[in-house]
């Protein structure tokens, strides 16, 4: 049984996927290039690396960033938990707007291309509150980031329909918990 001073905290999920017609190779490399991540990033965000370019990506690497979230700047700073190219990494938060964010990207060939796949588990700042943060900005947000995403990748690899139309983005409210300090 858990100490009676530890509480179980709510962690989001975001899971976001696109077909898009080119192999892993040949699409893993654009995200090998962390200059890359500004194309990636809706304009609103005033998204900007300030590590040294060109970044080495592997495991381990760490990148730090700039961003205005609702006009308010922020730095944030990732590291590569994962480098298995060209078929998966995954990013971790180290320091910035969440007290959690795991990202892994996975490339999964498919009927002659890839299906591009996100997972995010996520859990905002706020304490009692982040319920509520989620609820009014966070979910909003992070879905309007991986459209643009989606769309971004659609019309560099994809063409036709829109990415934004095509991806699949849900979020999985299981009700996903960690007890408070150990996640």
């Amino acid at each position: 049984m858990a100490p009676a001073n530890r509480c179980a905290v709510k962690t989001w999920r975001l899971r976001s996927s696109l077909w898009v017609p080119h192999p892993p190779a040949a699409v893993f490399p654009f995200f090998a290039d962390a200059q890359n991540l500004e194309r990636l990033t809706p304009d609103w965000l005033s998204f900007r690396i300030l590590s040294p370019l060109p970044i080495d990506m592997h495991v381990g690497t760490t990148i730090d960033y700039r961003i205005a979230l609702h006009g308010v700047p922020l730095r944030w700073r990732t590291r590569i938990a994962r480098w298995e190219p060209p078929f998966a990494f995954a990013d971790e938060q180290l320091r910035g707007p969440y007290v959690l964010w795991h990202h892994t990207h996975t490339f999964t060939p498919c009927d002659g291309g890839t299906v591009l796949g996100d997972d995010v588990v996520l859990r905002p700042k706020g304490g009692p509150l982040a319920g509520l943060v989620m609820k009014l900005f966070v979910r909003r947000d992070v879905e309007r980031i991986f459209r643009h995403r989606a769309a971004v990748m659609a019309d560099l690899f994809g063409g036709g329909t829109s990415g934004a139309e095509r991806a699949e983005v849900q979020w999985l409210d299981q009700g996903l918990t960690a007890t408070a300090g150990t996640a």
